[in-house]
Parts: structure tokens; sequence; C-alpha cells
């Protein structure tokens, strides 16, 4: 029995998503050993009044907070993985909560164009911090930036410089978190790592994109079939062939391992996962948000970093 550490999480989205277990997805404790690691050492009391700071999603609501420490008040809009930031209509109690914000952090790429829509109604407009402009991608590209380890990275400078540029007074105490935040991320560099050097060229498909960043970091390969893959790529339902594809693709254990979006559901993930089981291909279980038993990102994408070791060990 293959044992990958996942968790059932309320669906919020009905997707063509396919779903693949081969064996039970389980979960097996969520404690890291990197607990003691992902929470940010102090680095001392803020030395000036703290700045409002509003994030659009928590998959980077976390980071800013450790970045900004004492001095940023962090708000974040959606917090909860029963929200689906693609179709999200802000309530007037979301709006409101932009009204004061000195720094916006959105993630961009049309994932959450509510909270762009809403800075543009404030007067003056505050500067924001688009994660997919720091990386470089474009409108139309995968949004989920955060999958992206180089993309992270980038972004955490990104909000460092801005708060630093928002209070000069503080600019010392926001590099001192910079760097504890950059300390706490060691045990995600070294999952990141180990998977790269004993599993690159490694095969997977995927229900969804979501994944997709650090698939390539961890220097995987997709083979995920096109039309399936341009179809969850546009929230559509695939085609019959689409799906006798990935059908003939699950039968034939042509991927390694598949990645598998537990915040999906629909008929079509069961009747892959029925395939699955058959064909015992191991799954990976990720989420598109932060876990709720996550204790912050780190141990989040760690966590599933493990998962993915794990599944990748049984297949050699």
């Amino acid at each position: 029995m293959i044992i990958i550490p996942g968790m059932r999480i309320p669906q919020v989205r009905t997707s063509f998503v396919v779903g693949v277990l081969v064996t039970c997805v389980i979960a097996v404790g969520c404690s890291s050993d990197s607990e003691s690691a992902n929470s940010t050492v102090p680095a001392g009391d803020c030395p000036t009044e703290a700045i409002q700071v509003v994030v659009s999603v928590d998959q980077w609501g976390d980071i800013v907070e450790q970045l900004g420490g004492d001095c940023a008040t962090v708000t974040t809009v959606i917090e909860s993985s029963k929200v689906d930031p693609h179709d999200y209509e802000p309530t007037t109690g979301d709006a409101a909560k932009f009204t004061d914000a000195e720094l916006v952090v959105v993630n961009g790429m049309d994932y959450d164009p509510w909270a762009t829509k809403i800075v543009a109604t404030l007067n003056p407009e505050p500067p924001v911090v688009d994660a997919g402009n720091v990386a470089g991608l474009s409108d139309g590209e995968n949004p989920h930036v955060w999958y992206g380890p180089d993309y992270v990275f980038e972004f955490a400078s990104a909000v460092t410089a801005e708060l630093s540029k928002l209070s000069p007074k503080a600019a010392e105490y926001f590099t001192a978190q910079a760097d504890s935040w950059n300390t706490s991320m060691q045990p995600y560099r070294d999952q990141i790592a180990l998977i790269k050097a004993s599993y690159s060229g490694s095969t997977y498909a995927a229900t969804e994109s979501v994944f997709d960043y650090m698939a390539v970091a961890l220097g995987l390969q997709d083979v995920t079939p096109t039309g399936f893959a341009a179809a969850a790529a546009n929230e559509t339902d695939p085609s019959p062939g689409d799906i006798a594809s990935f059908d003939k693709l699950i039968k034939a254990q042509d991927a390694d391992v598949l990645i598998y979006n537990i915040q999906t559901e629909g008929a079509i993930p069961e009747q892959i996962r029925a395939t699955a089981e058959q064909a015992e291909v191991p799954v990976v279980a990720v989420t598109e948000s932060v876990a709720p038993n996550a204790s912050s990102f780190e141990q989040w994408q760690v966590d599933q970093l493990k998962a993915l070791l794990s599944a990748l060990k049984t297949t050699r």
C-alpha cells in the first residue's frame, strides 16, 4: 500500500479534474520535522508604526506576515480553502478591508482580478506587489505562481523591498525578518534538492496545472495528455477522447505518479480513480490553497514534497 499524506478538504469547485488513487490516500502525520524551523524568529521590536497590508489570498498571506513581523498588520481576504479565488465575488466588507491599505499584495495573472479592481477604486491607490509580475509571467499563463520555488523567493524579496520603501525607519527590521524567513525555508529547499537529485526525469500526469511550476523545478516530465491538460487549464470539460487518452496512460503505467488536486470533485475524477486503483499508479495529493492543518507556507509545501518523494521511491 502506498501511504501518502493528504486530507479531504471541503470541495469548492466542480471540475473535470481527474482523481487518481492507487491505493488509498490517507493522512500520515502532517507533522513535519521542519515545524521548529517554520516559525520566524522575532527580529526585535518594530521601531515605528506598523504598515497596513492587505493580501488577496492565503497562499501569499503567511509569507507576508512573516516578512512584515511586528512592523506590518496583515489582513488576508481569502483564508479558507472553501473559497475559489477564480470565481470569487468580494463582499462590501471585503472591499472595506482595502480602505486603509498602505500596501496590497495580489497573485495577479487573472487569478484574483477582484482585488486589483478594488485597488483601482481607492484614492490614492496604494502600491501593489503582484506576484505574477514579479515572476515575469503574463496573463494566460499558469497562475499558480506560489508553486514555483524561484518565484516564491523573488516575491519575498519584492515584498521586503516595498515594505522598506514604505517605512525606511524599519528597513533594518525588515531585512532581519527576511533573513529569518529565508532560514525557515531551508527544509523546503532541501526537499526540492533531494527530489531533483534522485528523481529528475521521472514522469507525472496531473489533474490540473496547480503543481506544474514545482514539477519543472524538480526536473519531472509532464506526460498529461495534451487535450486533457488544455481543458483543465480552460476549466472546460475534456472530450471523450481526452478522457480515453488519460485512461490509456494510467492503464499502461506511463506516468510514474499522478498529481491530484484534492480541492476538486466530479464524476470524471472518480472514473480515473477507479482505473488507477487497478493500475496501481501512486497518487500525490496536493492542494491549491494552504492546507488547513499547515502552520505555515513552508510546512504545507514540505509535507507535499515528502509525499511526492515517498511515491517516487515506489517507482524504482
